[in-house]
């Protein structure tokens, strides 16, 4: 949290999580293509940025995520991924960030329930999600809209038989008062259960907006 990353976003994902609020890397992903090679000289040439993120979408879907992260790696920079945890792949990776989705993800109510049934049994792959808890540095991050997200939340948890340092809880938001609202009561469920707060630190300080 605060440390300047330069974002490498993906397009294309294999869930249709109902509070998205990147559907043009998702759901009707957009977007230039690029190669590896590209990729690797726009990160060679920001060289003040120690740290990549990347993110999408779903980035472990694809090959390429695999020599992106190897040529990622040869340039000594720390490599986060974003994942949902549904997906492997032998990627170069300092820090696994698995976002497990919940319940609260299932789209029933967009687009008459079309992707619902797809996305409901696509959500959670608890093998995949053991493998890159093994294999990798890791932290579990749960996207919460309502307190009775929690009894899930801690039934994942302790599925990844993960300690509560690691779990992150962040609130659903795209404005800064929706997330200003629910973190008052996530802060003191975060406090008793000790987990880890993470406010969405980009909507806070420049709203809900692409390129920052």
């Amino acid at each position: 949290m605060g440390v300047p990353s330069l974002f490498i976003r993906v397009s294309g994902c294999n869930l249709r999580c109902v509070w998205c609020d990147t559907p043009y890397t998702s759901w009707q992903p957009e977007g230039e293509e690029w190669s590896v090679e590209r990729i690797l000289d726009s990160a060679r040439n920001e060289p003040g940025y120690r740290h990549i993120v990347v993110t999408g979408g779903e980035p472990m879907l694809f090959g390429e995520i695999v020599p992106l992260t190897q040529g990622l790696r040869a340039l000594r920079r720390h490599i986060t991924i974003e994942t949902a945890g549904t997906v492997f792949q032998p990627v170069a990776c300092d820090l696994m960030s698995i976002s497990p989705k919940l319940r609260n993800s299932t789209p029933w109510e967009r687009e008459a329930g079309r992707f619902a049934q797809m996305h409901e049994q696509a959500r959670l792959r608890p093998e995949v999600l053991r493998k890159l808890i093994a294999d990798y540095e890791y932290q579990l991050k749960f996207v919460v809209r309502k307190p009775s997200d929690l009894d899930e939340i801690r039934q994942l948890v302790e599925l990844a038989g993960a300690p509560e340092e690691r779990v992150l809880l962040m609130p659903e938001g795209v404005t800064p008062e929706a997330l200003a609202e629910r973190s008052v009561w996530l802060v003191e469920v975060c406090k008793q259960a000790g987990y880890r707060y993470c406010p969405r630190l980009h909507v806070m300080l420049y709203g809900n907006r692409r390129g920052v």
